[in-house]
This record gives structure tokens, sequence and C-alpha cells, in this order.
């Protein structure tokens, strides 16, 4: 699949993703362990300001992204984006040097945009350049590449950060990081541009709206813009709560905790590239059944699959010699594979039967209820963690039970996944 017309976004995206989460975790540890003695405010408090300026710029600017992906040529389009993100890679420096935390923060919010531009062209230039046939697996290639990038991401950001002369290493890597990903973008091939005489609207309020009616156009469509943003809500909800998932229930050390976050990325993986094989090389939604199939099952398993029986603190090797462990790992794997089997149809499908013209505007809209959905799970979390004092296996509960909910009013109110997926299992045409 990584052909010469494909490697180039590739792994320009990869880049893209991958030096988010550098940066990102790296303010993380620096709020947690340094931030304190230059900063009176809670480091729980700045982590989740940090979180929401990531976030807030899907809200404001992703109808703007739409518009601008579907007017220009996307490589030239994806180059200057990257030359923006070397710019702001660049101002890391002056915010470590002067110690000033509200610099630092004003960076994670430029680099929020810098990737609410890229998203919509990330996913609609990936029909131009691949064929129907291989529209399963550039996604695949493309979700196994981002969770990739986000747990080798995060790991290189606490360790840089962690170093000797740990700021003056974290801004050289991300400057050279950002310049990477330019001069790989300088590969992609061009993308002609779906509207170029389309009028480009600056009003965000307004924009907003209007992109989310695009995308409401065709139910089927906007039921799958809802299906994908399920599925970050779920991420978000597990990924957050693996460190704490790790020391409280399973009892174990960071290592531990590094070992879960790679199982979860390497079965989105997995089940990204199994979804390749199963779907015969078609666009087919039938497998997203399957998907939530597994992502209730295996979500509800992981409730009760360990308790720790100790009160001391597990190094990975003592965790994996502990009963219990092994249906822990079995538990994450096939969660986070089962989300693979889940997302990457949905995301060809959108590709496939969204009308070329508008493809990057539904896109939007599909990032801005994402943003939503992303959000939603945070306040979800806090309320039954923390108003409601629930254990973590009891919310990885009412993740399950929030599943069974949704998929029962997704495939009620669209007939076409229960039908796509008994045709697959027939091996029939639809």
């Amino acid at each position: 699949m990584i052909t010469r017309r494909f490697s180039g976004f590739f792994w320009t995206q990869f880049l893209g993703a991958f030096n988010d989460n550098v940066y990102k975790n790296a303010i993380i540890i620096y709020i947690t362990f340094q931030a304190q003695q230059i900063n009176s405010l809670n480091p729980n408090t700045l982590i989740n300001l940090g979180a929401g300026l990531f976030i807030l710029p899907f809200f404001l600017f992703s109808s703007i992204s739409g518009q601008l992906s579907d007017k220009f040529e996307k490589s030239l389009l994806i180059r200057r984006i990257k030359i923006a993100e070397i710019l702001i890679m660049a101002l890391v420096y002056i915010g470590f040097m002067t110690n000033s935390l509200s610099f630092l923060f004003c960076i994670l919010f430029l680099m929020g945009t810098q990737s609410t531009f890229f998203s919509p062209v990330k996913y609609s230039i990936i029909p131009q350049h691949l064929s129907e046939e291989e529209l399963i697996g550039g996604n695949a290639l493309v979700e196994m590449g981002t969770f990739a990038a986000i747990l080798i991401g995060t790991m290189t950001g606490g360790i840089l950060i962690q170093s000797s002369n740990g700021k003056i290493v974290l801004c050289l890597a991300v400057f050279l990081f950002a310049v990477s990903g330019w001069l790989t973008s300088l590969t992609i091939p061009e993308a002609q541009p779906a509207e170029p005489t389309l009028d480009i609207k600056w009003n965000p309020i307004t924009q907003t709206i209007k992109t989310i009616l695009y995308a409401k156009k065709d139910p089927t469509i906007w039921k799958c813009v809802w299906a994908i943003s399920w599925f970050w809500f779920l991420g978000g909800a597990y990924l957050t709560q693996i460190p704490n998932f790790t020391r409280t229930c399973l009892g174990g050390d960071e290592s531990v905790a590094t070992m879960c976050l790679t199982i979860f990325s390497l079965g989105i993986g997995l089940g990204s590239m199994f979804c390749e094989k199963l779907s015969n090389h078609k666009v087919d939604i039938g497998l997203s059944v399957l998907g939530a199939f597994g992502l209730f099952l295996f979500g509800a398993d992981l409730a009760f699959a360990y308790k720790s029986k100790s009160n001391e603190i597990l190094s990975l090797t003592q965790f994996i010699n502990t009963d219990g462990s092994f249906r822990v790992i079995i538990d994450f794997l096939l969660i986070s594979t089962f989300g693979g089997f889940y997302i990457v149809p949905l995301y060809a499908f959108i590709q496939q039967k969204t009308p070329f013209k508008t493809r990057s505007r539904v896109i939007a809209a599909n990032n801005i209820i994402n943003a939503f959905l992303m959000v939603l799970s945070s306040v979800t979390g806090i309320i039954v963690l923390g108003l409601l004092n629930f254990s973590i296996p009891i919310f990885f509960l009412v993740l399950s039970v929030l599943n069974i909910i949704f998929f029962s009013f997704l495939f009620v109110y669209e007939p076409l996944f229960i039908k796509s997926f008994k045709a697959w299992i027939k091996k029939e045409k639809i």
C-alpha cells in the first residue's frame, strides 16, 4: 500500500500526529513536575486547561478549514500548513526560555489550530490518490499510523523533557520533526481542488452551522459521522483512564501503564490492517457492526478482569506473572482491535459516498462533532469518577452500557449497517 503516490502523505500525517503528542505530553510532564515553581495553579487544572485549548480550535475553525480544503489544491495546502507548524514550533524555545506557561499554552492552541486545518485535507485527499479498492487499505494505514504516532510521540515527549537539558532538547526536536514533516509533504502528488470558485465565508458561528448542515444532507452520512465521533468518545475515555487504572486497579508502575498504552495502539493497528483483509478490499460498513460487538463485549469484560491483590507497586515483570494479568492484556488488545474494525470502514464510507465538491466540508463537520464528543467524554469521566465517586472498572462498565444504547439506536435508525453486515457474512453484494 505504501507506494510513491501515498508514502509522502502517510509520513507527513504520521510526523504531524507524532509532533503534536511529543509537545503535548512534554507540557503535561512539565506542568506536573516543574510548573508549580513558577505558577500556583493546581497541575490538574492546568492539564485540563491545556487539553481544552488544543480541542477548542476544532470548534472555532473547522468550518473555515473545510472550505479551504475544498477550494485549493490539496498538496500545496498541506505544504503551507506544514510551514505554519515549523513557525509554531520555533516559538517553543521562547516559551521555555521565558518560563511562560501562558505562552506555552498559546502554542498549544496554535498547534490545535494547525491540526484543525490539516484534518479535512488529510481525509479528503485519500480518495483522490487511491482507487475505490484501495480506500479501506489506505484508511487502515492512516489509522494505524496515527495511533502509533500518538503512542511513540507521547513516550518521546516524556523522555525528552526529562532528559539532561530537556527544554533545549525538546525545542530542537519539535522544530526538526516539523521540518521533516514539511520535507515529506514535498513528495505528495497534486490533488485538484474540489470547488476552486468557492467564496470563503469567515464567520465561524454561521459557517459551523452551515458545515454541519452539509453533513446532514445525507442521513446515512450523518449517522456515520456520529458513529465515528462515538469511537473518539470511547477512545478518549479509555486512553485518559489507563494511567490511573494501572495505578489504582492493576497496582502497576509506569512500565505497566506504558504496556497497556502500547497494546491499545497495537490493537488499533492490527484491527485496521485485518479490516482490509476481511473487507475483501471493498468499502463495507458491515464490519463496523462486528467492531461494535467487540467494543461492547471486551469493554464489559475489562471491568471484571482484574483487581490488585497486593499493596505493593508491581513492575511490568511482576504484573505479567500475576493471575489475571493475561485477561487484562487480551481485553485491551481486543477492545482496540475491534475498534479498528469499527472505525476504518466508516471513514472510507464517508470518503466514497460524499460528493467530491463538499467532501472536505463534510469531514470538517465530522471534526466538529468529534471534538464535541471528546469534550463530552471528559465530562462523563468527571461525573462518574469525580462526582459519583465510582471506581474506574465501574466506569468501564458504564461505557459498555452506553455502547449498547448508542449502537441500538444507530443500527435501528440506519438499517444499512445490519443489511451490510448480513451481506458480509454471506459474502454477498448489496
